[in-house]
């Protein structure tokens, strides 16, 4: 079983924003983050989900992803999401990247699990320190979707 821990965050929204990732399965452990100059914290939160499944290598995993995003997770597990395919996203954000997501997340068995932000959960709280550093970066990638509709 692999546990993927995720945050995101913003400052401002929309304003600079990153996430950050702990992967953990046994005795490997991996961190992933990156900065964007222009984005929103609803954004992050998702593309740390999909960026972690990401770096998955193999197919066919059993994943828990804990997330203190209740956006991503109940848009997930309440099955929101699917109606918004249905209604082509029809007054929805973030359609790039929900179908990016539903297409990763095909390649694996995936739980969620929700943390409280902020409430000293070691691996939430690295995965916030990770997104803020990142977004506090200098070499700040374009979320080109989002700027092109902001």
């Amino acid at each position: 079983m692999i546990e993927i821990f995720t945050d995101g965050a913003a400052s401002g929204n929309p304003g600079p924003g990153g996430y950050g990732v702990v992967l953990r399965s046994g005795k490997h452990y991996k961190e992933l983050s990156q900065g964007y100059r222009k984005t929103t914290n609803n954004r992050m939160e998702l593309l740390a989900v999909i960026k972690a499944l990401e770096a998955l290598k193999a197919p066919n995993q059993q994943v828990v992803i804990c997330s203190d995003s209740k956006y991503v997770i109940d848009a997930i597990e309440k099955r929101w999401v699917y109606g918004w395919v249905q209604k082509g996203f029809k007054d929805k954000k973030n359609k790039d990247l929900w179908m990016r997501y539903l297409e990763v997340s095909k390649l694996h068995n995936i739980q969620f699990k929700w943390v409280k932000g902020h409430a000293g959960h070691p691996e939430n709280e690295r995965c916030d320190e990770l997104a803020v550093q990142a977004y506090k970066q200098k070499d700040l990638l374009i979320d080109t979707v989002f700027e092109a509709g902001a």
